[in-house]
């Protein structure tokens, strides 16, 4: 028996994407609900188009009690959830299918990974897994007034089925307003709100109160180890960006004590030490990233190009600068095998091809 799906999404001032996303998933899901949440352009109008049952929501700064409503209102056996800027490429769409034609209806909870956003080259800026596909008896429910997450439980099965996150929008100050707003009303915050407030901040540049609220993280010690690792890594950034070198690259090396070095953490000192043009210790860090094993664990966030083409590309600019062109070489055309139409990359290939035939010349 093939299960029927309700697509539940929450929209605002999404005319732009939403089409685009319920593009990819035609004659994937049964029934899609759109929950708007005050929209002042077509956004309700492309719903309608698309044949989705469409519900005003008053907004009052809560995407968990948004998303909630829109759970309300579906009707079929299983919900996915997706937001307008979200899209499944072709093949993903492939592998959606398949799922619903093998699906063990006993799985209350399927998983998908999540990219978010590519890079030019089209390698994930960030990877991690979300619960997508959720039995709707079950009652499962969002937490949290802003980067929500779901209390999801039962028997949970993962799946290839990758959501493609494509935004279209500037970044706003939406999200720091509104935790301002709960910290300057005394509102409880949960390990998780100063983690995601000190995001925030950090998106906006402000350093030392971003720091001061990482350090606010940490100090509950009742926190997810992949928030804190990368906690560890922000707060270096935070230092680096204020000009203190030193103490950044110590709380980059804080965040060891957690788990083996991740790539992103030693690309990260890799820049450091290569600002500072301490050479020998950034291509050290840089080596050290290419062998780093990927996090253990399906819930691991993770950036991409450190574990592929980024740390190449640096070693490649640490032995030009050491003089070593064979082996700059030879990470550039590792870099290369991930990036072949990376300019960057190419003029490298030129540039160096010519040092090694000048140094065997002067040889």
């Amino acid at each position: 028996m093939v299960p029927t799906i309700s697509l539940c999404m929450i929209c605002k001032n999404e005319e732009a994407t939403l089409g685009r996303c319920l593009d990819t998933v035609r004659g994937l899901v049964d029934e899609i609900v759109v929950v708007d949440t005050g929209s002042t352009d077509e956004t309700k109008q492309v719903a309608a188009r698309y044949g989705c049952k469409v519900y005003d929501f008053e907004w009052m700064d809560d995407f968990a009690a948004a998303r909630n409503y829109a759970f309300s209102k579906a009707t079929c056996d299983f919900i996915l959830w997706l937001d307008a800027d979200d899209v499944l490429l072709p093949e993903d769409q492939q592998r959606f299918a398949q799922l619903k034609e093998t699906f063990d209806l006993t799985v209350d909870v399927v998983t998908m990974p999540y990219h978010y956003p590519a890079d030019e080259h089209g390698y994930a800026g960030l990877k991690w897994i979300r619960e997508r596909l959720l039995r709707r008896t079950n009652g499962y429910r969002w937490v949290g007034a802003i980067h929500e997450y779901l209390e999801a439980y039962g028997k949970i099965a993962t799946s290839d089925v990758v959501i493609t996150h494509r935004p279209e929008h500037t970044s706003s100050d939406r999200n720091l307003r509104i935790y301002e707003q709960r910290w300057d009303s005394r509102m409880e915050f949960a390990p998780r709100d100063l983690y995601y407030f000190a995001n925030e901040l950090l998106d906006h540049s402000q350093w030392t109160r971003a720091r001061e609220f990482y350090l606010r993280f940490l100090d509950t010690h009742e926190a997810w180890v992949e928030d804190v690792i990368a906690a560890y890594g922000k707060i270096s950034d935070c230092y680096f960006n204020e000009g203190q070198v030193d103490e950044a690259i110590v709380w980059a090396l804080k965040s060891f004590q957690y788990d083996t070095p991740r790539a992103e953490q030693c690309c990260r000192l890799g820049y450091y030490f290569l600002t500072q043009d301490r050479i020998r210790e950034a291509a050290y860090w840089y080596t050290v990233a290419v062998e780093a094993k990927l996090p253990e664990g399906h819930t691991a966030i993770t950036l991409s190009q450190c574990s592929t083409w980024l740390p190449h590309l640096q070693l490649c600019v640490c032995y030009d600068r050491l003089g070593d062109y064979e082996s700059a070489y030879k990470h550039n055309e590792i870099a290369l095998a991930f990036c072949p139409t990376d300019e960057r990359m190419l003029a490298n290939k030129q540039y160096l091809a010519a040092r090694r035939v000048e140094k065997f010349q002067v040889t």
